[in-house]
């Protein structure tokens, strides 16, 4: 179903109206994972970065530090394995990092369901057939993150993104919302057994 008329709108109410109250209700623990992340990793306590939107149009989200600004003695920056911290993974396996977001879903930037925002500079590297992953808003949740998160590879992920785009409707985003809480509960596919994080999308092989 494509996302328009009266479903869509009851898509944008409902995730407003959750993201708002959630907004409040988190408010204590996003307080206090402010003040552990300033302890423990440094400030600022917030990781800011461009992101891909609808249409692919940039925006910024806003997530919970979970990695140190180490450097090697050239001034690179080490790998993510290396300033990946112990609050750091805890944080990523609760998704405590991601509660910021919840403010991009208030302005209408992101839905709680949806393909998750990846790095603007991925946009140009998409075949025409991955960048339908942006014919709706991006999410904090979506079909490819019940469905391995961080341990299925690119191909994999982006075939779930645009299968979501084709069959979307409000009882799948229900369905999703809730297999999230499973996945999160079970702590599955935080990280790739090879990487600390999802390595970088080079793009597609257009051989392949």
């Amino acid at each position: 179903m494509r996302q328009a008329g009266l479903p869509l709108l009851v898509k944008k109410v409902f995730d407003r109206s959750v993201a708002g109250v959630a907004l409040i209700v988190t408010a204590p623990v996003m307080v206090t994972t402010a003040v552990v992340v300033a302890a423990s990793i440094g400030r600022p306590v917030l990781f800011r970065q461009r992101r891909g939107g609808l249409h692919g149009r940039g925006f910024e989200i806003a997530k919970f530090r979970t990695m140190r600004d180490a450097r090697a003695a050239n001034g690179a920056l080490l790998p993510d394995a290396d300033r990946l911290t112990a609050v750091g993974k805890f944080l990523r396996s609760t998704s405590l990092d991601e509660l910021p977001q919840l403010w991009n879903v208030v302005r209408g930037e992101l839905s709680l369901v949806g393909p998750r925002p990846l790095l603007i500079q991925y946009v140009p590297r998409y075949s025409q057939e991955q960048a339908r992953r942006h014919d709706v808003l991006p999410g904090i949740t979506g079909w490819a993150q019940v469905h391995g998160r961080n341990e299925i590879d690119w191909e994999a992920r982006f075939r779930l993104d645009v299968w979501y785009v084709e069959h979307w409707s409000l009882l799948l985003d229900l369905k999703i919302l809730a297999l999230t809480v499973l996945t999160l509960v079970r702590r599955e596919g935080i990280n790739r057994r090879d990487h600390a994080t999802m390595y970088e999308f080079m793009g597609s092989d257009p051989l392949a």
